[in-house]
């Protein structure tokens, strides 16, 4: 579902993410790891088609990033990292507004909008404007439209974060039930015990590039919490003699 080589791109003489090559498989949910400034939303923008590569190919769905991004977001549902919500929309019609754009019947969209909003527990806001909802309310807003359209393949920058505890465990079902039906779910997180129990495969990365890939199961091995700090490197907090 998504095949990247050598992906890099640059912003000037400074180069966020540099020669990604990996590939992530039909029903795979796969996590993207890294210290902030790591290059993980960067690299969802250009798997989005929201920012182009200086070099390398991806291929999301069979669709090249680079070439057809009107074809890439008619398959892809995406939460990128500043959300992309209207301020003057109401969440009910950014849900309405999700559907026509992926070209969904009226009817259709709205019997989803309404099911999805029922399951995010989003009926409390469905008719307030987007700048007046809490974070969590926006964050849950813009899953909820990555998931009207049942698309081939989530790209999800934060997606659990800001979310109260309940609704973290339900969009972890939603996510689980997308890639049982075959959807291929790449996402970033800061929350190592969600990825822990959530995904198959792990990438970390760490100034751009890939430093740790799972290719097989790494449950088995050492906790994952032991794993990201072994790789990451952990500053020490000894010299702060004062504090405490």
């Amino acid at each position: 579902m998504i095949t990247v080589r050598e992906l890099t791109r640059s912003f000037g003489d400074f180069t966020a993410v540099r020669n990604l090559t990996f590939e992530i498989p039909k029903g795979q949910i796969c996590a993207l790891l890294g210290p902030n400034g790591a290059g993980k939303s960067t690299t969802l923008n250009m798997l989005s088609g929201l920012l182009a590569p200086s070099s390398g190919t991806a291929l999301v769905d069979g669709i090249d990033v680079r070439t057809d991004t009107v074809s890439l977001r008619n398959r892809i549902g995406v939460v990128p990292e500043k959300l992309g919500l209207f301020d003057e929309l109401t969440v009910m019609e950014h849900l309405i507004l999700a559907g026509r754009v992926y070209g969904l019947a009226s009817t259709e969209t709205s019997r989803r909008a309404e099911q999805l909003a029922r399951v995010l527990d989003l009926e409390h806001s469905i008719a307030k404007p987007a700048i007046r909802c809490s974070h969590g309310t926006r964050k849950k807003t813009a899953l909820a439209m990555a998931l009207l359209p049942n698309p081939a393949v989530l790209l999800l920058d934060e997606p659990f974060e800001g979310v109260d505890p309940v609704t973290l465990n339900i969009i972890e079902s939603l996510l689980e039930k997308a890639a049982a039906g075959g959807a291929a779910v790449f996402l970033t997180s800061h929350m190592l015990p969600v990825i822990q129990r959530l995904t198959e495969r792990i990438m970390i990365m760490r100034r751009g590039e890939i430093v740790w890939n799972s290719e097989r199961d790494w449950r088995t091995e050492q906790p994952l919490d032991q794993i990201y700090f072994e790789i990451i490197e952990p500053r020490a907090i000894e010299e702060l003699d004062w504090l405490g």
